[in-house]
């Protein structure tokens, strides 16, 4: 049984081929037409696809994935392994509502915190209730570099580098550090407030920078780049 599950996110459209549970392959996908789709699903010929969207994507993709496989959508009339404790659960984004499920899916009855590292860095949290409750999002890695060129009249575009000092000496280095190590304590110290609130739930950091960063907090974690992907597959599992 092919799975193949979709994640079109603000800065990348990637996708994921599964076969019973298991990940297969990951890629990026260049251009998000339904020739594209098309062309990719007569290559995986999967017996089902699930798609999760933020963005405003050709509705047609949705129809060539229904033709060729048992397709799901991803939106708030999704049925879900957790119930969304919050006041406009139709607005919570897809991305959010996968990486809580895999939260769900491989660590049931209780709490989570998921820190999904993209276009924004989103906490999400779901407690041992299986409750989404919420969270918080902040401006992601790449936002913040862009942010400092186009609001200031001097600083250059920088391009992460994770081979930084704490004490830059130029330019490129005071920026990478203000940062990237700006992130980490800032997730560090949003765990750190959950703590005081709930105790004994896990950590789950996720999105592709998540290893490096995994590497510069201090409060332990699981750090799993494909979560999006498993939440996916679980959903479709799901609702299939």
């Amino acid at each position: 049984m092919v799975t193949l599950c979709f994640d079109f996110g603000n800065t990348r459209l990637k996708y994921a081929v599964f076969s019973h549970r298991e990940i297969l392959y990951e890629k990026v996908l260049n251009e998000a037409t339904p020739e594209a789709i098309e062309q990719l699903l007569q290559s995986v010929k999967p017996d089902k696809s699930i798609l999760s969207s933020v963005i405003e994507h050709d509705p047609r993709i949705e129809e060539t994935l229904a033709v060729h496989s048992k397709f799901h959508l991803l939106n708030n009339t999704t049925r879900l392994p957790f119930t969304a404790s919050v006041s406009k659960p139709e607005t919570i984004g897809a991305d959010r509502l996968a990486i809580s499920a895999a939260a769900v899916e491989f660590f049931p009855g209780k709490h989570n915190l998921v820190v999904g590292l993209g276009t924004c860095i989103t906490y999400n949290f779901i407690n041992k209730q299986n409750q989404f409750l919420g969270g918080g999002i902040s401006p992601g890695m790449e936002m913040r570099l862009k942010s400092l060129r186009d609001y200031t009249a001097k600083l250059p575009l920088v391009r992460a580098d994770w081979n930084f000092p704490l004490v830059g000496y130029d330019t490129r280095t005071n920026i990478t550090s203000g940062v990237i190590l700006g992130m980490a304590k800032e997730i560090d110290g949003i765990i750190d407030a959950y703590s005081e609130r709930y105790s004994n739930f896990n950590v789950l950091l996720t999105g592709g920078d998540s290893p490096y960063f995994a590497q510069l907090l201090k409060n332990k974690i699981f750090a799993d780049p494909q979560l999006i992907y498993k939440g996916l597959y679980a959903i479709s599992e799901y609702n299939n």
